[in-house]
């Protein structure tokens, strides 16, 4: 199989999809790959290193052009024109926030294969978890650095100092991106809440931090009774594939301090937080109600060295099963078929029919 590796265009999009090292194992499978030329420039890699691992450099259109593309955000609208029935779309969709995006691929008659919903047995999500790693890591990191007073912020220190009572964060959500944020925030000395609706999934976190972090149920009540006293609020909720629920709603904002700020992590799927929006790496923050916003959507792009790494070790395996078998590897990978979000004009991830009201698809029946 051609497989294609577009240079991200997103603004501040320096991850690239691909390593030198995965295009190497594609190629020694006996599969072609077309690297973009500069795709890997953000991250560090070169273009001849990917000429030595057996690719070919080309543009966009060549990239594109390919039976699959592998990329590592969505399609932007200026990208749409390459989409096409015969087109294997290997990527991060995250459809139920982006309705151009979904009827473009419907029209088109793509078949996009979404990161994002790719679910093992167990519930877990292997190719979003390295991504929620980093952002979760970062989401502490951007935080602290916005409730500096000099870029409009409270001016608090997460860390405190002896005499002094440390930053406050709340985290909303206790699995991959929350248990990461709390990590961090921990170790620069913040006091962290972190809130989950499995008590079970609350009992491990109290465990594996040896309870020096407050665990509470998350209801509205608790959210509301926490936020007067929180300085950084970070929102980590995720329903694979679906639109996130709003747990903080415009008017609670008048319940958090004046310059407190909040990172909605969340917000590729529409964020959990009511008034959160997308922004862009170049323009990260708004405020609303005097609470500082960051919405960016795409946080890991901000160290993309770090994050394409990670995210090939993930995604190799799974870009090798449709190398090797097209779009017969979804019937035969059960986590893999999860991926399958649009086939031939059809819808078929539930989540985001339910989040446009569109008719859905099961993966067998349109693949059928």
């Amino acid at each position: 199989m051609q497989i294609g590796l577009p240079k991200e265009i997103k603004v501040k999009e320096n991850r690239v999809a691909l390593t030198p090292g995965g295009v190497g194992t594609l190629v020694r499978r006996g599969h072609s790959v077309v690297v973009q030329q500069g795709a890997g420039v953000g991250s560090g890699i070169a273009d001849q290193e990917y000429v030595d691992a057996g690719a070919t450099l080309g543009s966009a259109d060549d990239a594109w052009a390919a039976q699959m593309v592998v990329k590592v955000k969505e399609p932007i609208a200026s990208e749409y024109r390459y989409l096409r029935p015969d087109l294997l779309l290997f990527t991060y969709l995250h459809l139920a926030a982006d309705r151009p995006l979904t009827d473009a691929l419907l029209q088109s008659g793509t078949t996009g294969v979404a990161y994002e919903t790719v679910q093992l047995d167990d519930g877990s999500l292997p190719l979003l978890t390295p991504m929620s790693e980093v952002a979760g890591r970062l989401s502490v990191q951007a935080g602290a650095y916005h409730l500096q007073k000099p870029v409009g912020g409270r001016g608090v220190l997460l860390g405190g100092v002896p005499g002094v009572q440390p930053g406050q964060v709340t985290i909303i959500g206790g699995g991959v991106v929350g248990t990461n944020a709390a990590k961090m925030a921990m170790g620069l000395g913040a006091k962290v809440t972190i809130l989950d609706v499995s008590q079970r999934r609350l009992a491990y976190l109290d465990d594996v931090f040896f309870g020096k972090l407050t665990t509470m149920m998350s209801s509205e009540a608790n959210i509301r009774a926490l936020l007067p006293d929180t300085d950084l609020l970070i929102g980590g909720v995720l329903i694979p594939g679906a639109k996130a629920p709003h747990l903080v709603t415009r008017d609670m904002l008048g319940l958090m301090p004046e310059g407190s700020v909040i990172v909605d992590v969340a917000v590729d799927q529409g964020g959990c937080v009511e008034t959160i929006h997308a922004t862009t790496h170049d323009d990260p923050t708004y405020t609303v109600d005097g609470v500082i916003h960051y919405g960016v959507a795409n946080m890991p792009g901000a160290v993309p060295r770090t994050s394409t790494f990670a995210l090939t070790n993930q995604t190799l395996p799974y870009a090798l099963l449709l190398a090797d078998h097209g779009v017969g590897a979804l019937g035969r990978n059960k986590a893999l078929g999860l991926g399958l979000n649009t086939h031939a004009g059809q819808l078929t991830y539930q989540g985001v029919a339910e989040a446009f009201d569109l008719a859905y698809v099961a993966p067998e029946a349109a693949l059928a």
